[in-house]
């Protein structure tokens, strides 16, 4: 059963917990997702009637603040999931969207596939100096926006399913500073290589609301058609509250570690 009106139910907010990610289908609708795609193509002034100009493996466009993309990220249903995941009212609802990577069918590599764990703070120009922290400093939720249909042959975004309890153990000896994406990414991930892995596929519509440390990565596009995707942060009003009865994000991490906070 669903906690409320358009709420996840307690299985989905589980596997949260468990597998590092939910996927909502129909969290925005087909015609926003169509909007937005319009507005893109504008952007980087291509046509998905000329796909003889799509020359290119992937264009990045950074946020979007028009009204179709805030509109797509505060949807009723969404704005529940937020807080039945980050904790009620403990997030800042998004003033827009980005970033944009958006992959085109192509044999060339697009050099951007690693795997990697999204970083929540820093000031360095140096983008490996960015950190995270055990307590999830800066980030409440990796999200993954779709708005196109993106099936296996069309860059999905790889998910290593549960990996966001491995380096939630990895975080905890760094402490309130926490590692930086250089530290964290020295050894390649090595230690959540045999985790199931999931792709993040979808309708047009689809969202994928993931824990802050799920290990994820881009691949190659081999079908027909573009894949549009906007990957932000879900922001946090404030560092975790242990007066608070805990998130599923706290949860995952409390599980993982052993903490109390």
């Amino acid at each position: 059963m669903q906690d409320r009106q358009f709420g996840l139910t307690s299985a989905q907010v589980q596997g949260f917990v468990d597998d590092g990610f939910v996927k909502i289908e129909n969290a925005f609708s087909s015609d926003l997702a169509r909007q937005c795609r319009d507005e893109l193509w504008a952007d980087i002034g291509l046509s998905p009637n000329e796909p003889e100009r799509w020359t290119r493996a992937v264009i990045r466009v950074g946020s979007k603040f028009s009204p179709p993309f805030v509109e797509a990220a505060n949807t009723q249903r969404l704005r529940r999931a937020y807080d039945q995941l980050a904790g009620e009212g403990r997030w800042l609802a998004p003033t827009g969207l980005g970033t944009f990577p958006i992959r085109f069918p192509s044999p060339e590599p697009s050099g951007d596939d690693g795997w990697h764990v999204d970083m929540s703070f820093g000031d360095s120009p140096d983008f490996m100096e960015w950190r995270a922290n055990v307590r999830s400093s800066g980030r409440a939720l990796l999200m993954l926006f779709l708005f196109s249909d993106v099936g296996p042959n069309d860059a999905p975004t790889r998910i290593r399913k549960g990996s966001h309890a491995t380096i939630a153990r990895e975080l905890l000896p760094y402490g309130e500073g926490g590692a930086t994406l250089r530290q964290l990414s020295a050894k390649g991930y090595a230690s959540t290589e045999d985790c199931e892995l999931e792709l993040a596929t979808g309708a047009a519509g689809t969202v994928f609301l993931c824990h802050p440390f799920l290990v994820h990565a881009a691949q190659g596009h081999r079908g027909k058609w573009p894949r549009f995707m906007a990957q932000p942060p879900l922001l946090p009003r404030g560092e975790f509250d242990p007066a608070l009865p805990p998130s599923a994000v706290q949860i995952a991490i409390r599980q993982a570690c052993g903490l109390t906070f």
